[in-house]
C-alpha cells in the first residue's frame, strides 16, 4: 500500500467524520463505508457514538494542512483489511486514529473508525501522564483495530451500562 494512498484514505475519512459532525448528519459517512459497516451502525447509531466529539465542536478540518502522522507503515492483515494508525498534530489536542478500511468494488471502504484526542505531546518528557479525552468507535464486529497506546484507563460503555442503547458494534470511550 502506497503511504500517500493510506494518508488520501484517512484524510478523506476525518474529513467526512468532520462533515458530519457539523451537520449532524451521518448519513453520506456510513453510506461510503463497507457493507458490513452499515449493517452494524445505522445514521442515528453513529450520532450517538460521534455526539460528544460533536458536542464539543472539535474540528477535523486540519487534515486538510496537516499531514496524518502514521504509528506505523499502513498494512494488510491476514483477512486483507487496510490498517492505518496514527494521529494529526493538532494542538492544544492532537488527534489519534486507526482506521481499517476492506476492499469492495475495486475501492478501499470503511470497515472501523477508532478517534480519540489527547494533549498535545511536548518534547521534553512530563513527570505526570496526561489523561486521554474521550474517545469514540464505530466499528463492524468482527476484528476491531487495536487499542492506541492511551494514558489512563479506557471506560467502554455498552447497553448494559448506559441508559441509553448501544449500537451493535459502536462503542465510546471515555
Amino acid at each position: 500500500m502506497p503511504l500517500d494512498q493510506a494518508l488520501l484514505l484517512v484524510r478523506s475519512t476525518l474529513l467526512t467524520l468532520n462533515d458530519a459532525n457539523h451537520s449532524g448528519n451521518y448519513t453520506v459517512l456510513r453510506d461510503l463505508a463497507s457493507q458490513e459497516f452499515q449493517a452494524r451502525n445505522t445514521s442515528a447509531d453513529l450520532a450517538l457514538v460521534f455526539s460528544d466529539m460533536r458536542r464539543s465542536n472539535l474540528s477535523l478540518f486540519s487534515v486538510m494542512l496537516l499531514s496524518p502522522q502514521l504509528s506505523s507503515a499502513p498494512e494488510i492483515d491476514a483477512e486483507g483489511r487496510l490498517r492505518v494508525a496514527g494521529y494529526v498534530p493538532t494542538s492544544p489536542q492532537q488527534v489519534k486514529f486507526e482506521v481499517a478500511y476492506e476492499a469492495s468494488s475495486r475501492q478501499w471502504k470503511l470497515l472501523s473508525l477508532n478517534i480519540s484526542t489527547a494533549p498535545l505531546q511536548t518534547a521534553a518528557p512530563s513527570q505526570e501522564a496526561p489523561k486521554s479525552e474521550p474517545r469514540k468507535q464505530a466499528q463492524a464486529p468482527k476484528t476491531p483495530p487495536k487499542a492506541p497506546a492511551a494514558k489512563g484507563p479506557p471506560t467502554k460503555l455498552e447497553a448494559a451500562q448506559s441508559p441509553a442503547p448501544q449500537p451493535q458494534g459502536a462503542s465510546s470511550q471515555e
